[in-house]
């Protein structure tokens, strides 16, 4: 693996005010709830679908490690996992224990056995998934047996065309004893996500922070835009050595 840089000291005090902490980890029915993401100058987070893009900068590379020591668990998609094969786990130098993979895979289309996670659990340098399924959906006994083996599990709940997906999904982790989760796409993920906060009852997001590269991936792109409008509050910039980083959180 390769080494991540020093963390910018001026990133930590920035961060601190959207972090979960024992005043606002509380809630009976969801985990506190960070969306973070990197993104293009024309809101892209890949070049084409399914295709992995890197667009951190090593100081903001090491930053998405270092606001993963700060929650209990990263949730991403399928789209993510099939597309990025991703590690899931926290390489920041001073990690006291692990985050939870939360994968988002309805139809149970992920072979575990083939992942690069299974082996990153294997070394002891991650901690197995929890897998969120349809209740209808057949799940690859191998698949099951290698999560089960590791200390994670698969979790069915009603999601196939329920409109309260995100409600469920986080009263289930809640539940699990996550107290919070940084969820980091992929984009169908992010933008239902912001949908769902802006037409539900309460909001469910607590805070966003967003990396923003010096770059146009172009019109082939996949393209972070929730199907309308999202203002954003409590907005704080800083600006790295390439890239731009925004925190607030979303008005509802």
């Amino acid at each position: 693996m390769s080494e991540l840089i020093p963390l910018p000291q001026t990133l930590i005090p920035f961060l601190e005010p959207y972090f979960p902490n024992e005043s606002n980890t509380n809630h009976p029915k969801k985990p506190f709830v960070t969306l973070t993401y990197a993104q293009s100058l024309d809101s892209r987070i890949s070049a084409k679908p399914g295709t992995q893009t890197k667009l951190s900068h090593l100081e903001t590379k090491t930053m998405t490690h270092y606001i993963r020591t700060r929650h209990d668990a990263i949730l991403v998609g399928i789209g993510t996992i099939l597309a990025d094969d991703p590690k899931l786990n926290c390489r920041y130098p001073e990690t006291k224990s692990q985050p939870r993979p939360v994968i988002i895979d309805p139809n149970a289309k992920w072979k575990y056995q083939d992942s690069t996670l299974r082996k990153i659990c294997a070394e002891g340098k991650g901690l197995a998934p929890f897998i969120i399924v349809d209740e209808s959906a057949g799940i690859d006994s191998e698949s099951h047996n290698c999560v089960l083996e590791q200390g994670g599990k698969y979790v069915s709940l009603p999601l196939i065309g329920n409109t309260s997906n995100w409600a469920i999904i986080l009263d289930s982790l809640r539940q699990l004893g996550i107290k919070s989760v940084m969820i980091e796409g992929g984009a169908r993920v992010i933008n239902d996500l912001l949908d769902f906060n802006k037409f539900s009852e309460k909001p469910i997001i607590d805070s966003i922070i967003i990396t923003i590269a010096p770059v146009y991936l172009g019109i082939e792109g996949v393209q972070v835009s929730p199907s309308s409008r999202v203002d954003i509050t409590d907005v704080k910039w800083w600006q790295g050595e390439q890239d731009s980083v925004l925190c607030g959180r979303p008005l509802q």
